[in-house]
């Protein structure tokens, strides 16, 4: 048996605790930049309590209904929901035609959750089940967790959206060739949080293939929906445009109406504080700099 350790993470402000074998903790590298101590005054998001891996998973307990499978896309994972009473059980596969590799088990307001893998998947485990439960908890908070490129120019993050193969990271890469002053703060799952002073994106501990694990923030300076085109062109997208590509770009668990009203709420309001923009481009340096242009704060 194993040793186990109890680690407290800050990502955006927010607080949520690991307790898992200590072998676990070897390959979360991504984490340690956001190690922290949880203050006297301050409540975790979630304690997420992982088991010793373990060569096959459990069954589903018996009465569990199934609430919820998204089996959209081919080359992502595959998330089944079961639900009984005010409980959950949660499965992911790494992919939509590939086997179930991780179950967690939760409360009601997945404060208290507990996580079972296979032993060749633990670092997709982790990884998937931390970011599962922050959207899911953190959404009372006015933080949305997206699907998103982020480059910083200056005091501001630039959020680029848009679905897997559309360019994110490589407009994301045509910035830091195209200006000096440009830097990646997360590439693929950076959280945002709107407060009393303005809209911030954050970086965080998952960032989809490309290993970009900063611990910072910068306030919204924009976002923009990429897509691919024979030209370059930015225009301002309309509110409602905006406020269904902001929602199609965060996670949330859309079976639980007090989640979704609050991912609502933070969207709408969003939208009033930052400017969300369409941009059909090439993937070439002129893109950049036309996008630049146009969406840059002074």
């Amino acid at each position: 048996m194993n040793n186990r350790k109890r680690v407290t993470y800050c990502v955006a402000e927010h607080y949520f605790i690991v307790e898992a074998p200590e072998t676990v903790y070897e390959p979360m590298t991504n984490y340690e930049p956001f190690v922290a101590e949880l203050p006297t005054d301050k409540q975790p998001l979630f304690e997420l309590h992982v088991d010793e891996p373990q060569e096959s998973l459990p069954p589903v307990p018996g009465g569990r209904e199934m609430v919820f499978a998204d089996k959209s896309d081919e080359d992502m994972p595959r998330i089944e929901i079961y639900r009984n009473g005010e409980d959950w059980v949660l499965r992911e596969s790494m992919s939509r035609d590939s086997d179930i590799c991780l179950q967690i088990t939760a409360n009601k307001d997945f404060s208290q959750c507990r996580l079972q893998q296979l032993p060749i998947k633990s670092r997709f485990a982790i990884d998937n089940g931390t970011m599962l439960l922050f959207a899911f908890t953190s959404a009372q908070f006015a933080t949305l967790e997206m699907h998103a490129s982020v480059t910083v120019r200056g005091d501001y993050g630039y959020l680029f959206l848009g679905k897997s193969g559309t360019g994110k990271s490589t407009h994301s890469k045509l910035w830091m060739e195209t200006f000096e002053d440009a830097w990646l703060l997360n590439d693929d799952n950076p959280v945002v949080r709107l407060k009393e002073d303005g809209a911030f994106v954050y970086g965080s501990p998952w960032s989809g293939k490309t290993p970009c694990y900063k611990n910072d923030m910068r306030r919204i300076g924009a976002f923009v929906k990429l897509a691919q085109a024979p030209y370059n062109k930015v225009h301002t997208l309309r509110l409602p445009e905006a406020y269904a590509y902001i929602l199609s770009s965060s996670s949330g668990l859309k079976i639980v109406p007090e989640m979704m009203d609050q991912l609502y709420d933070t969207i709408s309001r969003l939208i009033q504080t930052v400017q969300v923009y369409g941009l059909e481009c090439l993937p070439n340096t002129e893109a950049a700099q036309l996008c630049a242009q146009t969406i840059m704060k002074p």
